[in-house]
This record gives C-alpha cells, sequence and structure tokens, in this order.
C-alpha cells in the first residue's frame, strides 16, 4: 500500500508541477500533497518522508514566488510601467496560459506546454500593453513596457518551473532514500 502510496504522490507532484505552467499554484499543490503523505504514511515506513523534507520545499515553494514576483515585477517595473498596466498583464498572462494550452503548437509531445508558456507572455504582454494605453500612455511606451512584461513573466514562470522541479526531485530522493 505504502509502494501505490509513494508511486501516486509522484504523479500528483509531476501534475501540480505541469500546473505552475498555467498560473496555478502548483509548487504549493506539491507542498500539500507531500505534507499529507507524511502525515499519514507511518514514519517507520520505507518510502515514508520527514517533517524536515516537508518544511525544505515549503521554502523552495515561497522561493519560487519570490522569483515569480521578482522576474515579473522587474520587467514592467524597469520599463516605467504603471500598476494598471501590471494588473492587466498579470491577468493576461493567466488567460494567455490557458487559452495556450487548448491552442497547442505543432510540436510532439510539448506543444501544450510550449504553447501555455509562449501564449501566457503573449497575454502579459497584451494586458500591459492595454493597461498602459488605457492609464494615457502612447503605443510606443506602452509597446516597450509590454515587451518587458513578456520577458519578465516568461523568466519568472521558468524560475518557477525550475524550482518545482527542484521540489519533484527533493520528494523523490526521499522517496528513495
Amino acid at each position: 500500500m505504502t509502494l501505490f502510496l509513494a508511486l501516486l504522490l509522484i504523479v500528483v507532484l509531476l501534475a501540480s508541477w505541469a500546473l505552475t505552467l498555467l498560473s496555478l499554484p502548483g509548487n504549493w499543490l506539491m507542498v500539500t500533497a507531500t505534507a499529507v503523505y507524511a502525515f499519514f504514511v507511518p514514519a517507520g515506513s520505507r518510502a515514508a518522508i520527514g517533517w524536515k523534507v516537508v518544511v525544505a520545499i515549503l521554502v523552495l515553494a515561497v522561493l519560487g514566488e519570490v522569483v515569480e514576483l521578482l522576474a515579473g515585477a522587474a520587467g514592467a517595473a524597469r520599463a516605467g510601467g504603471s500598476r494598471r498596466g501590471a494588473a492587466l498583464a498579470l491577468v493576461g498572462s493567466i488567460v494567455g496560459a490557458i487559452v495556450g494550452v487548448f491552442v497547442g503548437l505543432p510540436i510532439p509531445l510539448a506543444g501544450s506546454v510550449v504553447a501555455a508558456l509562449l501564449f501566457a507572455g503573449l497575454g502579459a504582454m497584451a494586458g500591459a500593453i492595454l493597461g498602459e494605453v488605457w492609464a494615457g500612455r502612447n503605443l510606443d511606451a506602452s509597446w516597450q513596457i509590454g515587451a518587458a512584461a513578456f520577458r519578465g513573466r516568461l523568466v519568472g514562470t521558468l524560475g518557477k518551473m525550475f524550482i518545482g522541479g527542484l521540489i519533484v526531485a527533493v520528494v523523490v530522493a526521499a522517496l528513495l532514500l
């Protein structure tokens, strides 16, 4: 039974990691799933996970949020973006990621993932441009801020995905050791 639960945990971790691409709280779902696993699987079991591992991945999840926030905010702020542009960039990135999953790209096995990342960046760009034009900036300045939001969104998502991969690796290593 413990082996089944360990395999189920790994599947949940991988699915949660993929949710990060959609701007959903995948890293937090990984922490929650691991904490539930640590609570229910007896400490003496071969595939038990200790609470030190849960705390370590909790720290990683917080770090992932900080990386995503700083990268996204730095991109638009460096270009002089407004709060309205930043808010619409966030909304645009979420909508873009979801659209990207359904639209996909003609890339075997990774088309939806690449499309989600690309469309999230394009959504952030469109949202930032719309927000800046709405705030009264000219189209050229809005375009520059939108391009910065695009780059910031990509860097932030890739950083958070990398940290999510570390969370998966830490938990799998804890299961195997």
